[in-house]
């Protein structure tokens, strides 16, 4: 929530969702496989729901938001991407639910719930978050931005100046674009567009007397909060910043949608539909043009929430619920505004006191180091050593950019390699890729076009860089290429080197801003070797490649893994100490779960830093009493992956792409690299302990499943916020170096 942070657009929840695969019975197969039988005395409730563990996270997100002691700004961002998050669940999760329900190969939870009462278990829970998101910026956050002079009003609270102004700009701008659509016999309901927010409006004949139905769609081509003050209100503390809902307008004006009409009455609505993906990849002569296809056909999925506002009539409500074919338990009931995504507008008002303090990201020290002049020579800082990299606090532009633009500008460089699985509208990297192609350089772009709600824009990318002369490839069939690579081959005198960045966030300068990743850039001859073999794998016919540094998915990710796990099973029976510490977005592998279980059995102590989705059941006796689960939510989406391993005093430490799902470890090609610098290493374990300290603030899990936030201690003094304490440590040490 990639989330998080202080983005408008971006959701919180990263946008990482299980994909969708070729076949129906690829497509329809659950996240999940069915709870094995128990080993080792493991009882067969030992996992927590996937899907109520998801909307769970979304309630640390919603906490963010009703917390008093936020900046009042970040608070409605939180209320923003809440919103957005529970609309890609239900999107993606809730209608591939239904969707295997209905074909009848919906199979028990691995946490042994039957998919009906999986169902009417999310809904409930979804109902009850939902009312409480509504209640928090009604009850809690709207009256505090009227302290602020910041206000979202309604039509009847506008003095007749304001009003008159607005006629004229709904004349000029709205009216146009409006198309009322009627429901009689000669009009049939129309389609209503997922996610739309939409005016349903009865009107009556005077001359008949008889009332009628139609549907206005609130246009999404105009801004959902329209100023009324202009553009620049609310820029200071003592400007208002006044807004009114684009629906409120449209309603105020609807006489001139409906001329010799009485409109009796109007009310709003709003439908969510399954826009999950499914291309015939396998059987697609063109991948390209069978994903465009698809995207088309997105639009016009099966509804699977129906959003009211709470004043609706019970016929219009029964009207709504016949056309569009949902059940009682998927319509939500809800105060007015719906949709609060559109709360970004309010979210991006240029009010610094109120949001998190700018923060400027620092280039790297070991970059700075090599600086002869004016930018740093990263091939030079890479030969000396490798080089750890931790964004934001790490500055993207001046390392990860830095590398592929003085690549693409190097005469010595021969060749570039480059995954691409999201990337920004204005992308310097792809940029960087067009550059060298066009510079007679050997170019591999491996864009992953099916990475989820960015088809599109991958789409374009695609074609831009084939233009170019790059060499595109869209990687294996039937797997989604995640990991996140760089490979540039220079020559040095007689030889070839190879210079590596291996990372565990996507190629997208602007995320990069705040999202929590790691990065290595490395020039490690073995490094470089185990990511040619990777990338020729996937550009190639290489199906038996070795891994010497990587951990590559599907084929030995997940195995090996379990054998590092094992591994501190057996130092702890040698009668050494174990340890694993595992940092990922989403913990729900059963097989990675039942591995902690035995070591938590052995005595190893296991702590497992998750930001979404939790399978595990930590502290349950004889099974997991040596596990502890937290969870860090904040300014930053922590989107790092990481696993530490004890190792019976010498660290074993990976960094990479992939989170603990079915969909990483066997759906995926993902990759993880062990770091071999000791001070890294030690550096890494030292953050992953900061976080872990019970004096960070952050989020515990319980045996039953339930989170409880730690952000006050014994005394009501606010806890450290990590995140807050890094940008701190990184100003300090910049000031140092200046010094």
């Amino acid at each position: 929530m990639e989330a998080n942070q202080t983005p408008s657009s971006p959701d919180y929840g990263d946008r990482d969702v299980t994909p969708s695969k070729a076949t129906v019975d690829r497509i329809e197969l659950p996240e999940f496989a069915p709870a094995a039988e128990p080993e080792g005395g493991f009882s067969l409730d030992r996992f927590l729901d996937r899907e109520m563990s998801w909307l769970d996270f979304n309630a640390r997100v919603l906490e963010l938001a009703e917390d008093p002691d936020l900046y009042l700004l970040e608070r409605v961002n939180f209320l923003s991407i809440f919103a957005s998050n529970l609309d890609e669940f239900f999107m993606v999760r809730v209608a591939g639910l239904k969707r295997r329900i209905a074909a009848g190969i919906a199979v028990p939870s691995a946490a042994g719930v039957n998919p009906l009462d999986q169902l009417e278990q999310i809904l409930g829970r979804a109902h009850e978050l939902q009312v409480r998101h509504a209640a928090a910026f009604s009850e809690l956050v709207r009256p505090r931005l009227a302290e602020e002079n910041i206000s979202l009003l309604r039509w009847d609270q506008l003095d007749g100046a304001t009003q008159e102004r607005l006629h004229t700009w709904f004349r000029d701008q709205v009216f146009p674009i409006l198309t009322p659509l009627a429901v009689d016999p000669a009009h049939p309901f129309p389609y209503i567009s997922g996610l739309s927010l939409n005016l349903a409006v009865l009107v009556r004949n005077p001359l008949t007397g008889k009332q009628l139905f139609a549907r206005v769609k609130v246009p999404d081509v105009l801004p959902r909060l329209v100023s009324v003050d202009g553009p620049r209100a609310g820029h200071s503390a003592d400007s208002p910043a006044r807004f009114i809902s684009l629906e409120d307008v449209i309603a105020e004006h609807l006489d001139l949608l409906f001329p010799g009409m009485e409109v009796v009455e109007h009310h709003t609505f709003r439908v969510t539909r399954n826009e999950d993906l499914e291309v015939e990849e396998d059987d697609a002569e063109n991948l390209l043009q069978a994903l465009e296809k698809e995207l088309l056909r997105r639009r016009f999925g099966p509804p699977v929430r129906l959003e009211i506002a709470d004043d609706i009539s019970s016929s219009v409500y029964q009207l709504l619920v016949r056309e569009l074919g949902v059940e009682e338990d998927e319509v939500f009931s809800l105060p007015s505004p719906l949709d609060l995504r559109g709360l970004g507008a309010i979210a991006s008002i240029d009010r610094p006191a109120l949001r998190y303090p700018k923060h400027l990201a620092r280039t790297s020290r070991y970059l700075n180091e090599s600086e002869t002049s004016k930018a740093a020579n990263v091939f030079a800082a890479v030969r000396r050593r490798d080089i750890l990299l931790h964004h934001p606090y790490d500055s993207f532009s001046t390392s990860v950019q830095a590398f592929l633009e003085q690549a693409a500008a190097d005469p010595k460089v021969q060749a570039i390699k480059q995954t691409l699985y999201r990337t920004s509208g204005d992308s310097p990297i792809v940029d960087a890729l067009i550059d060298a192609a066009e510079a007679g350089k050997q170019v591999l772009a491996l864009v992953e076009i099916k990475a989820r709600f960015d088809e599109q824009a991958n789409i374009s990318w695609a074609r831009k860089l084939e233009q170019a002369g790059v060499h595109v490839v869209y990687g294996i069939v039937g797997l989604k290429t995640h990991s996140k690579l760089s490979l540039v081959v220079r020559r040095e005198g007689d030889t070839l080197r190879r210079y590596v960045h291996i990372g565990t966030g996507n190629y997208h300068p602007r995320t990069a801003r705040y999202y929590e990743d790691l990065g290595l850039l490395t020039c490690d001859p073995q490094v470089g070797e185990d990511v040619s073999k990777l990338f020729n794998q996937l550009s190639g016919y290489a199906p038996k490649t070795t891994f010497k540094r990587l951990l590559v998915a599907p084929r030995s990710l997940r195995s090996g893994l379990i054998d590092l796990i094992e591994r501190e099973i057996a130092h702890v029976r040698a009668g050494l100490q174990g340890r694993v510490i595992i940092k990922v977005n989403s913990m729900v592998d059963e097989a990675i779960i039942d591995a902690l279980y035995r070591a938590s059995q052995a005595g190893v102590k296991v702590d497992v830093i998750v930001r979404g989705i939790c399978a595990i059941r930590p502290g349950v006796p004889g099974l997991s009493e040596n596990i502890r689960v937290r969870s860090v939510l904040g300014r930053f989406l922590e989107h790092s992956r990481v696993f530490c391993f004890g190792n019976g005093g010498d660290p074993a430490v990976y960094i990479g792409s992939a989170d603990m799902m079915h969909r990483n470890l066997d759906r995926r090609v993902e990759a993880l690299v062990s770091l071999s610098d000791q001070e890294e290493k030690t550096e890494l374990v030292a953050l992953m302990d900061r976080y872990l300290d019970e004096g960070t603030s952050s989020w515990h899990l319980d045996e039953a499943g339930a989170w409880t936030r730690h952000h006050r201690g014994p005394d009501g003094e606010p806890l450290l916020d990590i995140q807050e304490s890094l940008l701190r440590s990184r100003e300090r040490s910049a000031g140092s170096h200046r010094g």
